[in-house]
């Protein structure tokens, strides 16, 4: 079979529709062969889906005409080709759609799933920890109140961004703010359910280490992204002085980033994208990265369907799976209609074992949402949970005075 199209195709949320939590836009990529056979893929936009969506077509030009098992080569030579690769999200985002989409059409040819085709599963479900789920939260009797609701939902771990607008700086009051945020999520949903910090890489390393040490008392399972990835090399420091253990990845690109990142002391638990960091092909390489230094693995998985379906094929191969992120119970309509084939029940995937990713595209749906949009900008930047960055008039700092360690 050789591969005939590489079709990128943009959806987005219809007119009137909240998309949040996260991503009113998603890029699907759709491969198909000279049979009619058809395997997809996604890649991940965030205030670049033009930029991405035009990356498909130069990657495309290296997949087309070629016999579908003989796609490595394909990935292997736009490597050579591609001179900032390793430097560009828009590159191994585009290049990463079209290897899932490959290894779809592989397993779904051969009639088993991709875990097969990455060594085989050594298990059937994994434990997910919500997110999007505390969207239009300020004041912290509301986050405590949505926490209360997912873990009733079966959720035994929950992520959020505490730190409202602040951004580079972190003020006292918006210290306090967020210490009372997650006290109040603590408060509401005990101690046996894991709390997830999620910092967006926002701070610089003093503001970073201040609110991890204030909210070391709330005993998170792990702080994600604590300072601007342009410092990372902060993050020793940050290890140092705060307790909790660090987790990234999601802007890492290559297993040698992953590699260095561990080396150097930075991060405990890695957060790769298989939607940016080279699809399965260079995922077997970050899984190994990841054995070879005990690291836990939780992905990132933020923006569609189909992107949840490639990372529950690795979660089921990874031999230091810890958690994974999830945003279905929190999705608009418009999304959960693009794909059925896999479920969240009582916060656990089971891993599909259909052949490929396990999952059929509703390409009617797909068809119905078609887009050539850029994602909005709004009066909140993208990557943020929708109505938790603009602070009321009433939102304050909580009475019981500072929550920051002398």
């Amino acid at each position: 079979m050789k591969i005939q199209s590489v079709e990128p195709i943009e959806v987005a949320a219809p007119a009137g529709e909240a998309s949040s939590p996260w991503s009113s836009t998603v890029i699907l990529v759709k491969v198909t062969t000279g049979n009619g056979a058809v395997g997809w893929g996604e890649a991940p936009t965030t205030l670049m889906t033009a930029p991405v969506r035009e990356s498909v077509r130069e990657v495309a030009r290296f997949y087309e005409g070629v016999e579908l098992d003989r796609h490595a080569e394909a990935l292997r030579r736009f490597e050579i080709y591609s001179f900032y690769r390793s430097r560009s999200m828009e590159a191994t985002s585009a290049l990463s759609a079209v290897d899932i989409a490959c290894h779809d059409l592989v397993g779904r040819a051969a009639g088993v799933p991709v875990s097969t085709l990455l060594g085989g599963a050594i298990r059937d479900r994994v434990r997910a920890y919500s997110n999007g789920w505390y969207s239009d939260c300020i004041e912290p009797a509301e986050f405590a109140a949505k926490a209360k609701a997912m873990v009733a939902s079966g959720f035994r771990a929950l992520k959020f961004d505490p730190f409202g607008d602040e951004y580079r700086t972190l003020s006292p009051e918006g210290l306090d703010r967020a210490a009372a945020r997650v006290g109040a999520v603590r408060e509401a949903v005990g101690e046996t359910v894991d709390l997830l910090i999620e910092y967006h890489g926002r701070f610089l390393p003093e503001a970073a280490i201040r609110a991890g040490r204030a909210l070391d008392r709330f005993h998170p399972r792990f702080m994600e992204e604590p300072v601007l990835p342009e410092l990372c090399d902060a993050l020793r420091t940050f290890r140092e002085r705060v307790a909790t253990p660090v987790a990234l990845g999601e802007r890492l690109l290559t297993a040698a980033d992953f590699e260095s990142f561990l080396a150097r002391g930075l991060v405990d638990i890695l957060q790769p994208d298989i939607t940016n960091s080279g699809g399965f092909s260079y995922g077997r390489e970050i899984a190994g990265v990841a054995a070879a230094h005990g690291a836990p693995v939780a992905y990132h998985n933020a923006f569609g369907p189909v992107q949840t379906a490639a990372t529950l094929q690795m979660d089921a191969v990874l031999p230091t799976f810890f958690l994974q992120e999830s945003f279905e119970a929190s999705w608009p309509a418009w999304k959960r209609s693009l794909v059925r084939g896999y479920e969240i029940e009582r916060g656990e995937f089971a891993i599909p074992k259909k052949p490929g990713l396990g999952i059929e595209v509703d390409e009617a749906a797909v068809e119905r949402f078609r887009s050539d949009v850029m994602e909005p900008i709004g009066p909140e930047p993208p990557w943020v949970i929708a109505g938790t960055w603009l602070r009321r008039p009433s939102a304050g700092p909580t009475p019981g005075g500072p929550s920051r360690p002398g």
